[in-house]
């Protein structure tokens, strides 16, 4: 198909237009080239899938630089022809280089099994045809330019944090001493550093294509969760350690409490056992157990730097303590009731006695009988709570019903 020749008018747009196009083109390679992604895949040791996709794009990037060069030079040669007088052998040279095929490309044979016997080595585009295929280029470049730089951008700054965090950590967990954190700290540093390494030889075994597409930070991300974990127990360790010499001098305090809670019960329960019939007593309060092994053993862990075993002990060694000196304090109130008891019983028939006596019935034998078993029951030792309680009562309804008749 034969093209018509350009106009005087036509050749001067088309040349600006292409001049236009090739500075916009230029200025995206030239940015391209200067980018952050791609200078950092040129310069690292490459491995894995980045090494090979970013071998394919060196390549890509390679024959768009020569199909540029091409591209500029009938450009160039355009806009040499342009700034002279235009006649009919100037026009037809513009529109052959603008329109027709004239960026010749050193492509170089194709393979033998599959080179036509005309194939020159070169290839011929048209300047519409060389943009079309530095535009394919450009964006399979990019990609994985752009997918490298975004691996860097939201995986870098995350591993940074977690780095600085360890180096806080370290010292401070080596001076607690712990064993099991000390390890998380190693596995964190070893997990850092391979994830570092990742980044830096291979960021895009970090890039997922999607749809959509994204950055991998989920180990990156884990690595932070583990590293806090570890700095939440390191903060715990160091309080379990500056507060357990003044945890461990309570909880001898609470020992002695709770011997002392013991001992107190102990004589509620005899003074009640020897005023007191055995079928009304509780059974008597348990001995106190010998804490003073375990209150050693915490000054033990604590000097071994053993913190969880030792807040274990503290918590188990607090809770026990705590529930023997409320035991023993809920069995001397249950032996003191019992006397309490006694005495109540006591206070209510001298009351019924004065009442009687103001109903005028101080002569009254059967009453008096009643008042005497009473009483006898009541300052007897050990004292029957159950029959004194029963002969207390029945002297009081006796003395409710004479005080009924007597209205």
């Amino acid at each position: 198909m034969t093209v018509p020749m350009l106009t005087r008018e036509q050749a001067g747009t088309a040349v600006k237009a292409a001049s236009g196009e090739r500075d916009a083109i230029q200025a995206n390679l030239l940015e391209l080239d200067r980018s952050f992604g791609k200078q950092l895949l040129a310069g690292a040791a490459l491995t894995g899938q980045t090494r090979s996709r970013w071998d394919a794009a060196v390549a890509e990037l390679g024959a768009l630089w020569q199909v540029y060069e091409a591209y500029s030079a009938v450009i160039d040669r355009a806009a040499e022809v342009a700034s002279r007088r235009l006649g009919p052998r100037e026009l037809a040279d513009l529109t052959t280089l603008l329109t027709g095929p004239a960026v010749q490309l050193a492509a170089g044979p194709a393979p033998l099994a599959g080179r036509d016997l005309a194939d020159t080595g070169r290839e011929n585009l048209t300047l519409s045809a060389a943009v079309t295929r530095m535009r394919g280029a450009f964006a399979g470049v990019t990609e994985v330019v752009a997918a490298a730089e975004q691996v860097w951008n939201e995986v870098a700054g995350r591993l940074d944090a977690s780095a600085a965090e360890l180096g806080h950590l370290t010292p401070a967990a080596a001076a607690l001493g712990d064993q099991e954190l000390t390890a998380q700290l190693a596995a964190a540093q070893a997990a850092l550093a391979r994830l570092r390494d990742t980044l830096n030889s291979d960021p895009l075994a970090l890039w997922q294509p999607g749809p959509p597409a994204r950055v991998d930070t989920a180990e990156a991300d884990r690595l932070r969760t583990a590293i806090a974990a570890a700095a939440a127990q390191t903060a715990e360790l160091a309080r379990l350690r500056d507060g357990a010499g003044q945890r461990i001098a309570a909880l001898s305090t609470a020992a002695a409490t709770a011997r002392s809670a013991a001992a107190d019960a102990e004589a509620a329960w005899q003074r009640a056992a020897a005023r007191i019939t055995a079928a009304a007593m509780p059974p008597p309060p348990q001995p106190p157990a010998d804490m003073s092994a375990r209150l050693a053993e915490l000054q033990t862990l604590l000097d071994g730097g053993r913190w969880t075993r030792l807040a274990t002990e503290l918590d188990l060694l607090g809770q026990e303590l705590a529930a023997a000196t409320a035991t023993a304090r809920e069995d001397e109130r249950t032996a003191t009731a019992l006397l309490n008891r006694r005495a109540e019983l006591r206070g209510l028939l001298d009351a019924y006695r004065a009442k009687s006596a103001r109903l005028g019935a101080a002569e009254d034998q059967a009453l008096a009988q009643r008042y005497d078993l009473a009483r006898d029951l009541l300052w007897m030792a050990p004292c029957d709570l159950t029959a004194a309680a029963d002969a207390v009562t029945g002297y009081q309804q006796a003395v409710l019903a004479l005080g009924g008749q007597r209205r």
